[in-house]
């Protein structure tokens, strides 16, 4: 009850200071009848940063060298790395270090100007700009502190600069892909370094598995505190900096509802990352005044081939057998894009706005065979084909386009129809109304022509894949977050997905890793260099998100399995779909009781899954059940044992 009374009084502090109406040079005041915001633990430094992904690891380490003696940062989960947990890492720079070692001519200019064009000119072109001078000299710490070490994918000729065919493509190879050294632990090389410094920091602190909830101005009208409660011991924390607070909390891709708000089927993109990107840290923002201009809310840039593997969680896996015959439906068995477009963003935005927004890869054995052939079906045999693929259980298999579509739910006739089209379109030749060319021509995303038929036919349901937001609050070329009517926020600053406007509607390759590394040391810089003004009033944006957009719904709660069951001794095994395969458990039965839980094989990301591998097993040995709680911060991992084990109880009660 403590923990609820504290947050309201915060909250209601500033909806009493964004009633007083004062000039805007004048000292905000509390009312006398206020209630005193309480905390279980104050904690002072000179730094406090919300959030340990990239943005605030980076601002961390530079902080400290510019000379911040103390630095928090306070983190929602058990890990670091917020969504370099779930990417590989891709890294992009004009002029570096690398492209000299490849013998790669670029320019910063050039860099600038593919960004702009690659996000519909839609960005912020000085903090572009910004982004790119800022960027060569952070790449050469990266180098300096490791990357020179790392592994990199190459292209034919050796080069560590390459071209990333997942986006648009630059006009030069400016992609760096380097793999981290602990690939247990890590999914970037990135992560890893930032990682490796900031452990070595003995003025770093991370307070984990603590969530920022309230933003709170002082008497000066500078944002300097920040109420959070500790989700293991449910204290709340008030921290206070000296210098000034840097909010590093991602974007809104784990958040189907705020999504929703801002795309007609944003409610039904998968999330690529974690369910923490939820964007709270732009409402807590807005609530002290923060601009966010919506039009860059709606910029959500998808992958249009989202596999999903979890309700509302997916992961990157095209089958790309619409390079050798193959279509995309929607849910209504109609074709709605040229599969074979090299722009990927018309692809994208094409599923957007599909039903749902999912499509259905159709393709027949024929094609698969023809895509073996042309040497385009690695993620078909890795991912699908495999009994243990990540994607084996989602192909949908019949004798026919009809019985096809009974397994689909969707019009028979309808898709029917449009096979029968797609047929004569490739009988006929030429190009068909989509712009889909079928003269023969070899390139990289058509390499085989085939009409949709076949001894057996297939089908892949995809989704729109979410990997990161573009919309956010308004900085300035310092990250000083700024207010409504364009004034700078008194040490409040921000980078990151949480920011918005940057990039544009779509994202360039490489900078949803190096953008926040970038901004995050950038912000600190600034933040150690700057004064504090005073006189700002603190109030709520009015067009403050509401807070239901950040409610998780509760699911309804069933026991996974009665206990009171029967259950025979034994050694039991039981298989699921997990992060990167297949998670083999093993239960052992002894005595009608479950004596031992043995994860078998896994293939999770240490990192964010850790603590469910270690601790889930045992407590459910300990408790002799299932129907207990998932493990905070590791809720997908969690849900994975509980269900192989599950597995194993029903074959132990037969």
């Amino acid at each position: 009850m403590k923990k609820i009374v504290s947050i309201c009084c915060a909250l209601l502090m500033t909806i009493s200071l964004a009633a007083c109406s004062k000039p805007q040079n004048e000292t905000p005041k509390t009312d006398d009848n206020q209630p005193v915001v309480s905390a279980d633990v104050e904690k002072s430094a000179d730094v406090i940063i919300i959030g340990a992904g990239g943005a605030g690891l980076s601002a961390a380490i530079q902080a400290v060298e510019s000379g911040a003696k103390s630095v928090i940062i306070v983190e929602k989960t058990n890990n670091t790395g917020g969504s370099l947990n779930y990417t590989s890492g891709s890294m992009s720079g004009a002029e570096t270090i690398i492209q000299e070692l490849d013998g790669i001519e670029d320019t910063k200019e050039s860099f600038v100007q593919d960004i702009l064009k690659n996000g519909a000119h839609k960005g912020n072109e000085e903090l572009i700009r910004k982004f790119v001078d800022e960027d060569v000299d952070m790449i050469q710490w990266l180098w300096d502190h490791g990357l020179s070490d790392n592994q990199f994918s190459t292209d034919k000729e050796g080069h560590r600069s390459v071209f990333a065919p997942e986006h648009a493509l630059y006009s030069v190879p400016r992609t760096y892909k380097a793999s981290p050294d602990n690939k247990e632990k890590y999914k970037s090389a990135a992560h890893e370094i930032l990682d490796t410094v900031v452990a070595g920091l003995e003025n770093v602190t991370i307070d984990f598995m603590t969530e920022a909830k309230t933003l709170m101005p002082n008497d000066k009208g500078q944002i300097l505190s920040v109420l959070a409660v500790n989700n293991e011991t449910s204290q709340t924390i008030k921290y206070t900096a000296e210098k000034g607070i840097i909010v590093a909390t991602g974007g809104y891709s784990g958040n189907a509802k705020l999504m929703g708000e801002f795309a007609e089927n944003g409610a039904s993109y998968l999330a690529g990352g974690s369910f923490a990107a939820d964007g709270y840290g732009i409402r807590m923002m807005q609530e002290v005044g923060a601009k966010v201009d919506e039009e860059t809310m709606t910029y959500i840039p998808t992958f249009p081939m989202g596999l999903e593997v979890a309700p509302g969680i997916g992961s990157i896996a095209p089958t790309y057998t619409w390079k050798a015959g193959g279509i995309c439906v929607n849910k209504n068995g109609e074709r709605f894009v040229d599969e074979t477009l090299a722009e990927v963003e018309e692809r994208e935005v094409a599923l957007e706005e599909q039903p749902e927004a999912i499509q259905y890869d159709i393709f027949t054995d024929k094609i698969i065979e023809d895509l073996k052939a042309a040497g385009a079906d690695m993620m078909w045999t890795y991912l699908y084909e495999p009994e243990n693929g990540k994607g084996h259980s989602k192909v949908v298999t019949a004798d026919s386009i009809e019985e096809l579509a009974g397994k689909l739910n969707m019009p028979a006739e309808q898709l029917a129809k449009t096979v029968e089209e797609y047929n004569a379109a490739v009988e006929a030749g030429g190009t068909d109304s989509f712009g889909r060319s079928y003269d023969g021509t070899v390139t990289a995303y058509n390499v085989a022509v085939n009409k949709i038929e076949g001894d057996k036919y297939y089908a892949v349901p995809l989704k729109a894949l979410v990997v990161m937001t573009l919309g956010g609050v308004t900085v300035n070329d310092k990250m000083q977050v700024l207010a409504e009517d364009g004034t700078v926020i008194p040490g409040l600053y921000a980078a990151g997905e949480v920011t918005g406007g940057i990039w544009g509607r779509f994202v360039s390759g490489g900078t949803g890793v190096m953008g926040p590394i970038v901004f995050g040391r950038l912000a600190a810089r600034e933040l150690m260099s700057g004064e504090l003004a005073e006189g700002y009033t603190a109030k709520p944006a009015s067009n403050l998100l509401d807070e239901k957009l950040f409610v998780r719904d509760e699911a309804v709660k069933t026991d996974r399995f009665d206990m009171s069951k029967a259950l025979t001794d034994g050694e039991y095994e039981a298989s699921v779909d997990g992060q990167e395969g297949k998670m083999n458990v093993k239960t052992t039965i002894a005595d009608g009781k479950i004596s031992k839980v043995e994860i078998v094989e896994q293939h999770e990301t240490e990192a964010v899954a850790k603590p469910a591998l270690e601790s889930l097993p045992t407590a459910i040995a300990e408790q002799n059940s299932v129907n207990v709680d998932t493990i905070a911060g590791a809720t997908l991992t969690s849900n994975r044992i509980l269900d192989a084990v599950t597995d194993c109880l029903n074959q132990a009660a037969k």
